[in-house]
């Protein structure tokens, strides 16, 4: 009988850059932070460890990975940039944004971590934890949100744990996230198109390529079929109690994801109440969707009602995660 797996948390120093490093080394799934979320990583050139990643997410595996880098110089050996995608790499990376790029000749990513496209998703986070292991590294990492799929997304390593205790080698704890929602992606695989907003507020990309980004076509961001890029099926960062959106009113028996100084009418009533941000930053509410949603989700509630959130700047981020939240599954 195969002993149970002892998933280990470690504080991030140089000890445990260098183990998580071991376990990546042998095909091994480290889940450590970036400036979005934590994310769990895996040998982007090893189709073995990747499928162990797809079985201890649970993740569809038509659903394509996000290779993570050190660097521009080593996103150029996985994939290839136009001029427009060389601008928004040199402009914001390390940072919240992913290009979905077609891959170079000879890109080592294994045909796992791409769903069989022939395009790659890359990104080169800013945190300096993720920074450190890729350095140490030296290949690329492939790592989505260390969570089981469809899960709400993880900003400590706590919710880490609580998702994939046993199922995973290493926890790499820095602390809390600071962005709190996943990364901006944007395709360009002709005029630059946005697949999922996100950390990056769409405003400084357009600001950078001097003209708005276009739009995917008609329910190609909903799909539940081979999906361009990651986190764009419908039904995604899920808790498991029902969402209800854009609530003016709280019905009793519901918890309350509130946003502003102003309480919803019947907030009095609510089985908890927890809000984004209390003076109306959306930089804060990214910052507390995911693990305010976690807490509600664990408050027992028939369902969570969630207040209005204006759609400018990282707003529109929140509210698509919302939505994916609330779909039918």
């Amino acid at each position: 009988m195969t002993a149970p797996l002892v998933t280990r948390v470690s504080r991030a120093d140089a000890s445990a850059v260098g183990d998580a490093v071991r376990y990546l080394e042998a095909g091994g799934l480290v889940a450590f932070p970036t400036e979005t979320v934590y994310g769990l990583g895996a040998d982007a050139t090893d189709g073995r460890a990747i499928a162990r990643l797809y079985e201890a997410k649970g993740r569809p595996a038509f659903n394509p990975l996000i290779a993570h880098v050190a660097d521009l110089a080593a996103a150029r050996a996985l994939a290839r940039f136009e001029a427009e995608a060389e601008k928004l790499a040199e402009a914001f990376w390390p940072g919240p944004l992913t290009l979905v790029l077609p891959k170079a000749a000879g890109c080592p990513v294994a045909e796992l971590a791409t769903a069989g496209l022939d395009s790659i998703a890359v990104r080169v986070p800013h945190h300096p934890v993720a920074q450190k292991i890729l350095a140490a590294f030296g290949r690329p990492i492939v790592a989505p949100s260390a969570n089981r799929s469809g899960h709400v997304s993880p900003t400590t390593a706590a919710h880490v744990l609580a998702d994939l205790r046993s199922r995973i080698d290493l926890i790499v704890d820095g602390g809390s996230t600071p962005v709190g929602v996943e990364s901006t992606i944007v395709a360009c695989l002709g005029e630059p198109m946005l697949l999922r907003p996100g950390g990056l507020p769409r405003d400084d990309i357009e600001r950078v390529l001097k003209r708005p980004l276009a739009e995917p076509p008609a329910g190609i961001a909903a799909t539940d079929d081979a999906p361009l890029a990651p986190g764009m099926l419908a039904s995604h960062y899920a808790p498991h109690t029902p969402l209800r959106l854009d609530a003016g009113r709280i019905e009793a028996g519901e918890a309350l994801l509130a946003f502003g100084p102003t309480p919803a009418a019947g907030s009095e009533n609510a089985a908890r109440v927890l809000n984004l941000s209390p003076r109306g930053d959306l930089i804060e509410a990214a910052a507390n969707l995911f693990s305010h949603l976690r807490a509600l989700d664990a408050a027992g509630a028939k369902a969570i009602a969630v207040m209005p959130i204006p759609h400018d700047g990282l707003g529109e981020a929140i509210n698509d995660r919302l939505a994916r939240a609330a779909a039918p599954r």
